[in-house]
């Protein structure tokens, strides 16, 4: 319902990315919290600088538990490399226009789905007229250049060049800059690449001195990391759209009914019962639900088969059951483009884990 849409999605959702920015502009400013993000020394001041200079963020899309019975609950936010873009700015717009076309849904209906528009509008603000942007990504993955090509649409509609580049086509010039496969300067770069690999890539060292501009925005890398939740939680405890969350080091004896690290006692105890109940283990980094698990009274129920990503640090998350419509377990996908919620795509697993094959679901909103 348009109630649901904008009570308990839309406004939370811009609500949620508020306080992200309040986690990084504590973090920026924390070593202790760019260590636990896993920030590379080396790239603290690029991260620092990034947000200093307010370089502004593109879009980024929050994955939430919602049951249309209480507050959508934050699972992660994919702040960085969230794909699913496609699907959610076009293919649902023209499953919506052909379903009101075939009488299937009536002329009332609607759907919360501004993404596109949205998108044109940010790419005006952020870029001079006429402005060159690169697009990389990865050509022989459908899903990725899906992805590219949708924000490189947006950004020829808001008048600006767009360059498709392939990635590992990206090299350095000897000047130090970047350049694409056909050594044209890279002045100004989106790409499909998390910040948690570039920050430890072979370039690394020249991602500051090519003074190239990068879209996301170095800060991003803050946020693109699962470390965030238990940083959201520390800053905004019982948040109704937030879970508990820790970091496993600090929590794994309490989780057995030993006692937490002294910094998130208070917390911890709070949340111990809920925790009992059900939690999630999480790496750090992971992508498509790899090296996830879900805990209930005691018991693992639930695991990924992909353990990639397991050798990074956990957090302990909440569990936010997800609702069952006929063996299928949604997850919302809330994207915000620049600072605000502009529209939601679905995804649906048999498993209680959302893996890289889940379905997409288009949505309407009632009339």
């Amino acid at each position: 319902t348009l109630r649901e849409i904008e009570e308990d999605i839309e406004d939370p959702s811009t609500e949620l990315h508020e306080m992200c920015r309040e986690a990084v502009a504590l973090a920026v400013k924390d070593e202790a919290w760019l260590t636990r993000l896993g920030i590379p020394r080396a790239h603290w001041d690029l991260i620092a600088q990034s947000w200093t200079h307010n370089e502004p963020e593109l879009y980024g899309r929050m994955d939430l538990a919602y049951d249309g019975s209480g507050p959508a609950k934050l699972l992660e936010y994919n702040a960085d490399t969230p794909t699913a873009l496609y699907e959610s700015a076009s293919f649902q717009w023209l499953w919506f226009e052909q379903q009101q076309e075939a009488g299937v849904l009536g002329p009332e209906t609607d759907q919360f789905n501004g993404i596109h528009e949205a998108l044109v509008e940010r790419w005006a603000e952020i870029c001079q007229p006429g402005e060159t942007v690169h697009f990389a990504g990865d050509p022989d993955n459908p899903e990725d250049y899906a992805t590219v090509e949708t924000l490189a649409w947006a950004a020829r509609e808001a008048d600006l060049g767009a360059q498709f580049t392939p990635l590992a086509q990206i090299g350095l010039t000897d000047e130090g800059q970047f350049a694409d496969d056909q050594s044209r300067v890279i002045g100004t770069l989106f790409k499909l690449y998390p910040w948690e690999d570039m920050l430890r890539d072979e370039f690394a060292p020249h991602l500051q001195s090519s003074q190239t501009r990068f879209i996301e925005p170095p800060w991003k890398a803050i946020l693109s990391n699962k470390g965030l939740l238990p940083l959201l939680w520390q800053m905004f405890p019982g948040h109704p759209n937030l879970l508990p969350a820790f970091f496993l080091e600090d929590v794994a004896e309490a989780l057995t009914g030993g006692a937490p690290a002294p910094a998130v006692a208070a917390a911890f105890d709070a949340a111990r019962d809920d925790l009992a109940r059900g939690h999630v283990l999480k790496p750090i980094f992971s992508r498509e639900g790899a090296g996830v698990s879900i805990w209930e009274n005691g018991q693992e129920v639930a695991q990924t088969q992909d353990d990639s990503y397991s050798h990074h640090p956990m957090i302990v998350q909440g569990l936010a059951t997800l609702p069952d419509f006929g063996g299928f377990h949604p997850v919302l996908g809330a994207w915000i483009i620049g600072r605000s919620c502009q529209g939601l795509g679905l995804r649906e697993d048999r498993s209680r884990i959302t893996h890289n094959l889940s379905r997409f679901k288009p949505h309407f909103i009632e009339g």
